[in-house]
């Protein structure tokens, strides 16, 4: 009987790409000793047309001075990468542009892709075909993002100090990590570096339905602004907070003009505020100020009057739109959504779960995505 030839493994290449491929941006970076906030790239994973249909492709996006009225186009929807023609002019810009700050030759690079979790599994074929045959990376590795998150030295976030960088970190015990990011939010219970599948809980209320929720506030209350993604998205990220009372910060609102009503209960937010809306003439961008009832605040609305400079004010006068938006996030049902808000999706995850596991979970509770960085989010959760 003829003898088997051994069969000898290429070695794997020294350079290995991280890639975080998010709904509204990718995070990325180039695996390194010596790990720092420098090495992680965000570019924005969309596609963008202009009205003379110019497009903009990725990291090209940050260089457009014009936002209005600009559409964009975006490979993932609800969470799922589900446009590989968009995905992939993002990642030619990414991958095969020389001036790309993440420029690398993929048949010299491992890849390791985060994926949503609960991902079909035709979705995860067609990610697999392109990776493997369109770009050829050298080895490839797909994972959803919580289970990433426990490979973190993210001990020291919960009292203990931190360790050395260059030590191979072993992934935490039990950590739940809530993801709410722009198309969905998660909850997903982690156990020494893998996820427990049957907790996997998901509320469809993410960055962007509370983005298109204030478009339509907006275009009601003040300016038409439906065709304005990017403005809105951008005020969103500026002026919203979560509340630790709706219903008494409800009632400040409609109590009236007097300053002392208008503030939080802890008196160190002003509720009302004016926002004043970008000029992109002028190169000016969206900022909040104090309200301003004044007649001349009023004049200034109505294009009569003009600042020192010259340069007449759009601006809308915001109450509880501050605060209503990201309660959706709490309260999915103010819309007539039929689903729990994110106390009642945590506690989901843990009836998945053993009981003996619960103390764990939830003494060990990490927290993710843009949502999380409203003001008011982690201690109204």
């Amino acid at each position: 009987m003829p003898r088997r030839s051994a069969v000898h493994e290429a070695p794997l290449p020294n350079k290995t790409l991280i890639l975080d491929n998010g709904a509204y941006t990718i995070k990325a970076g180039f695996l390194s000793s010596s790990p720092d906030l420098d090495h992680c790239h965000i570019v924005p994973n969309c596609l963008a047309r202009e009205r003379d249909k110019k497009v903009w492709v990725g990291s090209e996006i940050e260089t457009i001075r014009d936002f209005g009225e600009v559409a964009f186009r975006r490979p993932v929807e609800k969470g799922y990468l589900v446009n590989w023609e968009a995905e992939k002019a993002i990642w030619d810009s990414m991958f095969l542009v020389q001036k790309s700050k993440l420029h690398c030759d993929p048949h010299d690079t491992n890849l390791i892709l985060t994926e949503a979790p609960n991902t079909p599994a035709a979705l995860q074929t067609n990610c697999d075909q392109v990776v493997f045959e369109e770009y050829e990376f050298a080895s490839y590795s797909r994972h959803i993002g919580p289970s990433l998150n426990v490979y973190h030295d993210i001990q020291h976030l919960f009292g203990t100090p931190a360790g050395d960088m260059s030590v191979p970190v072993l992934p935490v015990e039990c950590v739940l990590v809530i993801d709410s990011g722009f198309s969905h939010t998660t909850v997903t219970p982690i156990y020494k570096g893998r996820p427990i599948q049957q907790a996997i809980r998901r509320l469809d209320v993410g960055g962007k339905l509370l983005t298109n929720y204030l478009k339509e506030i907006l275009s009601i209350r003040h300016y038409n602004l439906m065709n304005e993604e990017h403005l809105v998205n951008e005020a969103k990220e500026k002026i919203c907070f979560v509340t630790n009372d709706f219903r008494e910060d409800l009632e400040r609102i409609w109590k009236g003009a007097s300053k002392h009503k208008r503030k939080t209960e802890d008196g160190g937010r002003e509720i009302v505020v004016d926002y004043v809306l970008p000029d992109y003439n002028a190169g000016i961008k969206g900022y909040i100020r104090p309200y301003d009832p004044s007649l001349t605040a009023k004049a200034k609305k109505m294009g009569a009057m003009a600042n020192p400079g010259g340069i007449v004010e759009d601006f809308m006068t915001l109450g509880n739109e501050r605060f209503a938006v990201p309660e959706l996030l709490f309260n999915p049902a103010d819309v007539g959504m039929k689903e729990a808000g994110l106390p009642g999706t945590v506690l989901q995850s843990l009836s998945g779960l053993p009981p003996g596991l619960w103390p764990a979970m939830l003494a060990n509770i990490l927290v993710v995505g843009g949502n999380c960085q409203m003001d008011g989010f982690m201690e109204r959760l």
